[in-house]
């Protein structure tokens, strides 16, 4: 009886159609807590770290300082992006046209910011890092490292993708496409790294 049941419920599982865009986003409405959508299904957002938050609060306050009075501003991490087919929620965006207040989707994200957690690295480097290289507002995406002071950097160039890494004290993140750069040291400002190993 136990494997008729189970049989049944990999049927019923495998028969049931992924689910579409307009559908989640009709669906997410209706949730209390935050989802991405990976182009099948509803994906829970867990919580982070507290070093987490800090990089991703230091960013948006970094960014918004430099961006004052531009006609680029920072958001994240509660509004979505629409990227090849899915919805995401990035830890901290910039958008650089007028966005009504009562929007849950930033219209062409120019630069997108994900910090990096151990459960979601294969998300930011592999599926995030194509969805966003697929929407051709998006010119900069950063993934910031949150044991070590660096970022991952992809750069939309002509010839396709280029990448760097960034790092170190005296390190600055260049976002030329917003006309901006910010010290590495700013963003880490409140977290502490980890004591390099001696000898």
């Amino acid at each position: 009886m136990q494997r008729r049941c189970a049989t049944l419920i990999t049927m019923s599982m495998a028969l049931r159609k992924p689910m579409t865009l307009a559908e989640f986003l009709a669906w997410e409405e209706w949730q209390e807590v935050r989802y991405e959508f990976d182009g099948f299904d509803p994906v829970a957002m867990t919580g982070g770290t507290i070093a987490h938050d800090q990089i991703t609060f230091d960013l948006r306050t970094a960014l918004a300082k430099r961006l004052a009075g531009k006609s680029c501003r920072p958001l994240g991490p509660n509004v979505k992006v629409i990227v090849d087919g899915r919805a995401r929620y990035p830890d901290a965006l910039v958008v650089c046209r007028p966005v009504s207040p009562s929007a849950t989707v930033a219209e062409d994200p120019v630069v997108v910011f994900e910090v990096l957690s151990e459960g979601t690295s294969q998300t930011d480097f592999i599926d995030k890092n194509r969805e966003y290289r697929a929407t051709p507002s998006i010119q900069r995406y950063v993934i910031l490292q949150q044991a070590d002071k660096a970022a991952i950097v992809f750069v939309r160039t002509q010839d396709g993708w280029l990448s760097e890494i960034v790092s170190g004290d005296d390190a600055s993140l260049d976002l030329p496409e917003i006309g901006i750069a910010v010290p590495l040291h700013e963003i880490y400002a409140n977290v502490e790294q980890p004591e390099a190993p001696q000898g």
